[in-house]
């Protein structure tokens, strides 16, 4: 850092002075506000950590965030296996290769609300009507209760993430080396163990980036969860970011919303930065 010339630090300095006004100051002002009685324009009392001792406190709280721990577990693993199963099956040597990448890819551009409306017709109308005309009990009824909304995020959040996991692991499959291949081929290696013990190791950065974007993602989600159950049935469904919301804009309770924040952040990092540690320690370089 300290061979780098002025240009460089001027080139740099619009980055850090966004990154510092939309990111640092805010959570600084965020984490400072989580220790006094604001209500979102003043304060007139610090009150330490009364709001971090309610909060844990708060039924409602524990249950979003219990729902959000289990929802990200199925998330990561539904969206991590499709991702890098979708990549194999568009780098083989299939001819509409081209057109399924775009056709895969597609569900990550639609908005999160538009995401949640498309599948709550399908899961409600659709399902149900399949359902009645077959007799088929379990496509009946579908986000009437907290497991078919559990079922329902993991399956909407799956589809909209698939496809661009899939990217990422492309990349790094097509830079896997068609000689190691070809030479557990001829030593008389099948398909899966030439997966287990090429394929696999040798995208373990890319499951690491992978791991990292799905999980963060799916602790924030808030906008399909909206859209898809609104928390509902009983807030069976409702997850962190939307309690979080709920508690500051609906209960105006903004310093108790902005603890539960805090709090939630820290989960979040700690996860994650734990995830990219172990997951780095694994990876083997090509």
């Amino acid at each position: 850092m300290k061979n780098k010339d002025l240009s460089f630090w001027l080139f740099l300095a619009p980055v850090l002075f966004a990154l510092g006004t939309v990111v640092l100051i805010p959570l600084l002002y965020g984490i400072y506000y989580s220790f006094t009685n604001w209500n979102g324009v003043s304060y007139t009392e610090f009150v330490g950590l009364d709001h971090y001792v309610t909060l844990f406190k708060d039924e409602g709280f524990r249950n979003a965030l219990w729902f959000t721990v289990k929802f990200s577990v199925a998330s990561v693993i539904v969206i991590n296996i499709l991702g890098l199963a979708l990549a194999m099956l568009v780098t083989s040597k299939i001819k509409s290769r081209n057109i399924l990448r775009t056709v895969f890819f597609m569900p990550n551009l639609i908005g999160g609300l538009i995401l949640g409306f498309i599948w709550q017709f399908i899961f409600t109308k659709v399902f149900d009507s399949i359902g009645r005309a077959t007799g088929i009990e379990w496509m009946q009824g579908w986000l009437s209760d907290s497991a078919t909304g559990f079922w329902g995020m993991v399956i909407l959040m799956s589809w909209q993430m698939a496809g661009y996991i899939m990217v990422i692991y492309i990349a790094y499959l097509e830079n896997v080396p068609g000689d190691l291949l070809e030479a557990a081929e001829i030593d008389g290696a099948n398909p899966w163990q030439k997966f287990r013990n090429i394929t696999f190791p040798l995208v373990m950065p890319a499951f690491t980036v992978s791991m990292f974007l799905t999980l963060s993602g799916a602790f924030k989600i808030y906008d399909q969860n909206l859209s898809l159950t609104n928390g509902g049935p009983y807030n069976s469904t409702k997850m962190v970011a939307m309690d979080i919301v709920d508690t500051a804009f609906k209960f105006n309770m903004m310093a108790n919303a902005q603890a539960k924040a805090v709090i939630f952040f820290i989960i979040v990092a700690i996860i994650s930065l734990t995830q990219v540690y172990i997951n780095k320690k694994r990876e083997v370089e090509m």
